[in-house]
């Protein structure tokens, strides 16, 4: 697997430890040097945090002891009241951290849940980036005791309990207001449970180049691909700007299809269709002025697969990307109809919604179709996919859309607040701008929409569903900006979809 040159890596632990290895190595840099730089960083990032009173330094064993240790120093020799407290025997220090820890000029104390008192702030430096699961004693109990107390804490490297490669939560946790990472940061500070446990996050320059011999999975989405997304030009028509087809709508629902048609519209598509049940078809005239509709054989309002043959007909006329899901609804003629769609349909396609609940327990039948497929699940849909719960999906929430991609051979997005795309290869890149105004009912039609009006211009499906979620949440932003965060609806968030393209291209 390669991350795509428009994603900020975000190397997982084994390849963190790898790249200070290189550093340290091949390339001659002191290792006492990084962990200084480190401390630093670490120190700097606590004084902006609470710039005055106490300071407490919790330090474990290992090199992040070590880094806590560096803090400390160098916040005692700019005036700072520093308490350290460690949780092992000094004897249990070697190398650089034994070297730093002989360099402190305050005591070092055995942890004392009393330290605590008084502390304007403290400093998780107990386990780092390389622990996987529960902490075990004595940190549980040192984790446990700080997250009782009413101290800020800013974390070094990761906040302990913290997985730094999966964000996975096995046990408690040290929840953070701020996580200073040093040299890149790592996906568990971006992916939930997690990310909820950091605050906010500071990668530290500690000195190492880049060109280190690893290959991260991993990255996260930012400006850069927007600025890389075609735009209309001079010789530019309906045509060739992309066709999006939208399968969806049932009685009850049409609002579903419409917003998800609306939003392919402000996104880029040259023209829109809407594939929708025959009996509705009138709704769908009145509400969409600039989208075309074709009214699909029915039943009562509800898709059937009777209607098959004209969508693929649709899709070999007018070619362009189809999205299938939004408002469709649970009957069984309609569940069925998206699953002979996704089947047959020989078209990039984008499943959202019902669409995807017709293919709970079968999302391998998904692997065998030969154009591109992109899946939008929620964690509730995706545990339904992968026949597991909701609770499970959101303790493992990269293990899981990876293993969907897998499954599936698809692009999968897991929406959330730290929304995840992954690819069939393991690949997948975290969109890490926080948009809670999102959190309204029609927002994942607009994010349906969007990302199929990308994909319809042809380019890359995992560059399509990763600009779609990006801009998506940019406009999401620019909404609650304008009409106020809890006010948001769906139709504001298309509106704000041009600008927000606009701004993040610059």
């Amino acid at each position: 697997m390669t991350l795509p040159e428009w994603a900020v890596p975000l190397p997982d632990a084994p390849q963190m430890r790898a790249t200070d290895r290189w550093a340290i190595d091949d390339l001659g840099i002191p290792s006492l040097d990084l962990m200084e730089r480190a401390g630093e960083g670490l120190a700097r990032v606590v004084a902006e945090t609470v710039p005055d009173g106490p300071v407490v330094v919790l330090c474990g064993p290992g090199n992040n002891g070590g880094d806590g240790f560096v803090a400390a120093r160098l916040l005692h020799d700019d005036g700072r009241e520093v308490t350290v407290m460690a949780v092992v025997e000094a004897d249990a220090y070697t190398g650089d951290a034994l070297a730093n820890l002989h360099r402190l000029p305050v005591p070092v104390r055995p942890f004392d849940p009393a330290g605590l008192d008084g502390a304007a702030i403290a400093i998780d430096a107990l386990l780092g980036t390389g622990v996987r699961g529960a902490p075990r004693p004595p940190a549980d109990a040192v984790i446990a005791a700080l997250n009782a107390a009413d101290v800020p804490v800013v974390a070094a490297d990761v906040p302990s309990g913290v997985d730094a490669s999966t964000g996975e939560v096995a046990g408690d946790a040290v929840s953070a207001v701020a996580t200073a990472t040093f040299a890149a940061g790592k996906p568990g500070l971006w992916v939930h449970p997690g990310k909820g446990f950091t605050g906010r996050v500071e990668v530290i320059d500690i000195g190492i180049p880049p060109g280190a011999p690893v290959d991260p999975a991993a990255g996260l989405v930012d400006d850069t691909l927007i600025v890389r997304l075609p735009r209309r030009g001079v010789a530019s028509t309906k045509f060739t700007s992309g066709h999006v087809l939208v399968a969806g709508g049932s009685r009850g629902m049409t609002g579903a299809a419409c917003l998800a048609a609306e939003a392919a519209a402000r996104a880029g598509a040259g023209y829109v269709t809407a594939l929708v049940p025959a009996a509705l078809e009138d709704i769908f005239e009145i509400k969409l002025t600039e989208v075309m509709t074709r009214g699909l054989a029915d039943a009562d309002g509800a898709h059937t697969p009777a209607g098959v043959d004209a969508v693929r007909e649709a899709v070999g006329q007018h070619g362009g990307a189809l999205v299938l899901g939004p408002g469709l609804g649970r009957s069984d003629g309609a569940l069925a109809f998206a699953r002979d769609v996704a089947a047959t349909a020989d078209a990039p396609l984008l499943i959202d919604a019902d669409g995807l609940n017709a293919h709970a327990g079968i999302l391998t039948s998904l692997a065998t179709r030969s154009a591109p497929t992109i899946l939008t699940p929620h964690a509730g849909e995706l545990a339904r996919l992968l026949g597991t719960s909701s609770d499970d999906v959101g303790g493992r929430r990269l293990h899981h859309v990876r293993e969907a991609a897998r499954l599936a051979n698809a692009i999968v997005v897991l929406k959330g607040d730290d929304t995840i795309v992954a690819a069939p290869d393991g690949t997948a890149v975290v969109n890490p701008i926080a948009a809670p105004m999102l959190a309204t009912a029609g927002t994942g039609d607009v994010l349906a929409g969007t990302i199929g009006a990308l994909l319809a211009s042809g380019i890359d499906p995992l560059a399509a569903a990763a600009a779609g979620v990006r801009l998506h949440a940019l406009a999401g932003r620019l909404a609650g900006a304008e009409r106020g965060a809890d006010a948001v609806v769906a139709s504001d968030v298309i509106a704000a979809l041009g600008r927000a393209r606009d701004l993040a291209a610059g």
